[in-house]
């Protein structure tokens, strides 16, 4: 296995493999936290895999989110209109409410182009402020003082492919350079990528997917690549 040291790396070997989650996933070495060499993960001293995902997303050829089991990785371009294809064919919030609050996030979200979570809980109270019948109700369930935790309602989004993650942003100290946590700016696959076709139906690219997983992974348990598929 190639041992990843730089941004360039991370990418090539997304576009090698068509999907790399970032964490550690059940299938030995399919991950950017195993194949990254040792001295870039969490190095105080050099940029590691945390500071190259926003210029990996940049660079347009693959698409970042929670895509597998709700953890986050890269899809390549060549695969994502398949994934787009099935995710959206599924179902992932646990009834109608739930569904009609996240389809509140997505029109936000459609609506502007691209969010952080403080833009999008700043655009929801207002939203929730107009008194709009068909906006309110899903955005009331929210809870005390219309909060909740954005995080499962995003995760489910970019699960079902209609959310990615467009770029992450940083705060910088008085000489310009970035520093702490990067804050994830959220948007459609369509604004950064455009309109994508799989040319097929939604069970043919779950089909296309699965082969190619048993290809990567001849020898792992059906189950756990599904887990990452699904």
């Amino acid at each position: 296995m190639d041992k990843i040291h730089s941004a360039i790396d991370m990418e090539r070997q997304v576009l090698e493999l068509g999907f790399l989650p970032f964490f550690r996933c059940g299938i030995p070495g399919f991950s950017i936290e195993e194949r990254t060499a040792h001295e870039y993960w969490f190095s105080d001293e050099e940029e590691g895999p945390w500071e190259w995902k926003g210029p990996v997303i940049r660079e347009g050829h693959c698409a970042y989110g929670k895509l597998f089991n709700k953890k986050a990785g890269y899809v390549s371009l060549e695969w994502l209109p398949h994934l787009m294809n099935y995710r959206r064919s599924c179902r992932y919030a646990k009834d109608e409410d739930t569904a009609a609050l996240d389809d509140v996030v997505l029109q936000t979200i459609i609506s502007e182009g691209s969010v952080t979570v403080k833009e999008l809980r700043r655009l929801l109270g207002f939203v929730r402020g107009r008194g709009r019948r068909s906006v309110q109700e899903p955005v009331d369930r929210m809870g005390e003082n219309g909060k909740v935790s954005l995080d499962p309602i995003l995760t489910r989004l970019m699960m079902r492919m209609q959310v990615v993650i467009a770029d992450f942003e940083y705060n910088t100290d008085r000489h310009g350079r970035p520093y702490g946590w990067g804050v994830a700016r959220y948007t459609t696959p369509e604004v950064l990528y455009g309109r994508l076709e799989a040319g097929c139906s939604p069970e043919e690219s779950f089909q296309k997917i699965v082969a190619h997983f048993h290809r990567l992974f001849p020898g792992v348990p059906d189950r756990k690549q599904l887990l990452l598929i699904g």
